[in-house]
Parts: C-alpha cells; structure tokens; sequence
C-alpha cells in the first residue's frame, strides 16, 4: 500500500497526493472549529473521533464519512457549510481513493477482521519487519519516505490497544511467517510480538498451516469490518490497486469465507504452540 496510512500489509510506491477538494474541506472544518474556540482535543471529545482523526481531516489526508459530517455540523453549528464543502470533495483515483474511504470507516470499526497470504498484517508488525517490508519497496523509497511510512504504520497500530472493545481477528498463512522477511532476527521479533499480541483479550490470532487441503481463502487476502451501525465493508489490495467493497451480497460472500477460514485455520492454542516451535528452530 503506497498511502501514508496504510491498511493492509505490504509497502510500495510513492506517497499519494492530497487532493486539492480533500486540502480545502479540512482548512474550512479547522476555520469553522477555531471559530467555535475549540482545540482539536476538546472537538475530538464532542464530536466522538479521535485526535488523530481530526488532525488528518484537517490536513486533508482522511475523507470524511457522511456520518461525521452530519455530526461535525451540529457541533460546529455549521451544518450546510460543511455539506457545501462535502459536495466538491473529489478523491484521486487509484490507491490512495480507497484507502482514504477504508480509513475512515477502519477508524470507526467495531470489528476488524484480516486474512492474508503475502505478508504479516499490518496491525501486527513490529518496527524491524515493518522496515523490511519498506526497504523492499519498488520503485524504491527516499530515506525521508520510507520514515514516514514507518512512522505512519507504527502510529496506526494504537487501534490494537486504544480500542478494547473492537474485536480484532487475524488469520495469517503460516508461510508467511515462515518466509523470515528481514532474516532471522527480525524473524525472531516477529514472532514475540505476534505471541504478545495474541495475549490481548480482543485479538484472535489463528495460523493457516503450510497443508490444507480445504482452503475457502484462495481468492486472495482480505480485509473486513464492521460500522457502529452493523455495516460491514470489505478491502482487497493489489499490485497497483485496491478496491472498497460496499454491496451486501459481496460482504456477505467475504463473510462467510472468513468465518469458513477460522473453521480450517489452527485453534489459538494451536496457534501459539505452532510459533513458539517455529521461534525455537530459528
């Protein structure tokens, strides 16, 4: 994923634009909140989103679901400003489009549901993997670019441990791990802090053995989550794109291979008792 913020696993590409629609929504939200005498943390507790949330709508860099609109406007006592806004808001087409979608509605998740065969999610990668999966970026990064794709990433794991009430389900191909991107050291620390992660009361972490002949999973990895209002949405990457799924029979199917994938994957007992033997041959 080549955004700044990225939602799935692997990295790539130059950073994405900000579109010029998405520049001026956040400057008139930040003018209308100032005008209102609100700080960022004091609107963040009103308004129900994070900091973090508002600080990238205002810079322009996260695009604002109608939900969040319709609420910012009765708190900012502004309502058919921030629609007029809303109305010329444009998305760059490609990757950064989607993710900019997948990102706010991520960001409000109930449940966060990952399923991937290329690389660790990005949720769970430590710092180490988290450069070695940059480093390996083509065409390749700028010292300063791939920083900020560090830092981005390391940032956007705070949903893994601000958020106790989301529930959170990972299952990953075991070859994955078994790949050692970056060596074996960093291997190593991979596999202590996925073992970390698994211990958190609202992350399910199941491994997809090397052998399974029964795999509902072949179509690729995928990503699925669900709104406050029980709307459930699915994303897919690609090599040079991604795509929000949005149609309640398509998430329906998605469902229902996820939920036929933890029936094959191995138990979270299992699972542990599987990475701690892989961390011992290492």
């Amino acid at each position: 994923m080549v955004d700044v913020e990225d939602a799935g696993a692997g990295g790539g590409g130059s950073e994405p634009e900000v579109s010029d629609s998405l520049k001026t929504f956040g400057a008139v939200h930040k003018a209308l909140r100032e005008t209102a005498g609100l700080t960022q943390e004091e609107y963040a507790d009103v308004v129900g989103y994070s900091v973090h949330a508002v600080a990238k709508l205002e810079q322009g860099r996260r695009f604002p679901q109608p939900k969040y609109i319709q609420r910012a406007g009765e708190v900012l006592e502004a309502p058919r400003v921030l629609r007029a806004a809303a109305r010329n808001l444009t998305r760059k087409q490609g990757l950064a489009s989607w993710f900019q979608q997948w990102a706010g509605i991520e960001e409000e998740a109930i449940s966060l549901y990952a399923y991937e065969c290329r690389a660790i999610p990005g949720l769970l990668q430590p710092e180490p993997y988290v450069r070695a999966v940059f480093r390996s970026s083509l065409p390749p990064l700028t010292d300063d670019q791939l920083e900020r794709q560090v830092e981005a990433r390391l940032e956007r794991q705070r949903l893994l441990t601000g958020k106790q009430n989301v529930a959170f389900s990972f299952i990953i191909e075991q070859a994955v791990v078994e790949r050692r991107t970056g060596g074996d050291d960093v291997t190593r620390i991979l596999i202590d802090h996925l073992l970390q992660c698994s211990e958190l009361r609202n992350v399910q972490l199941q491994i997809m053995p090397l052998r399974q002949p029964d795999h509902a999973g072949l179509d690729g990895p995928m990503y699925l989550a669900e709104t406050p209002d029980h709307q459930w949405f699915g994303y897919f990457e690609g090599q040079q794109g991604s795509a929000l799924i949005s149609d309640p029979k398509d998430t329906s199917a998605l469902l229902q291979r996820y939920g036929k994938m933890r029936s094959q994957a191995l138990s979270d007992e299992a699972t542990v008792s599987l990475l701690k033997q892989m961390r011992g041959a290492l």
